[in-house]
C-alpha cells in the first residue's frame, strides 16, 4: 500500500509538468487583439458611446505600434 502512494505521488512528475508549461502567460497576439479592440470601437460608435470607442481605438493604435516595432525587432534579430 505504502508503496502504490509513493509512485502515485513522485515529485519528478511534478517537476516534469512545471517544465512543459511555457513561461509566457501571454502569446502575444497584439495584431489579433488590436483587432478586437477596433471592431469593439466600431461597435461602440454605432451604438453611440462615444468614450468607449475612443478608448477601444486608442488601446488598438498601441496594440499596432507594439505589434510593428516588435515585428521590426525581431525581423533585424
Amino acid at each position: 500500500m505504502l508503496n502504490t502512494l509513493t509512485t502515485a505521488v513522485r515529485p519528478s512528475v511534478a517537476v516534469d509538468a512545471l517544465a512543459t508549461v511555457p513561461l509566457q502567460f501571454f502569446s502575444g497576439d497584439f495584431i489579433t487583439l488590436a483587432i478586437a479592440f477596433f471592431v469593439l470601437a466600431i461597435v461602440a460608435a454605432l451604438f453611440g458611446a462615444r468614450g468607449i470607442a475612443g478608448l477601444s481605438m486608442e488601446i488598438a493604435k498601441w496594440l499596432v505600434l507594439i505589434f510593428l516595432v516588435l515585428a521590426v525587432v525581431s525581423l533585424v534579430l
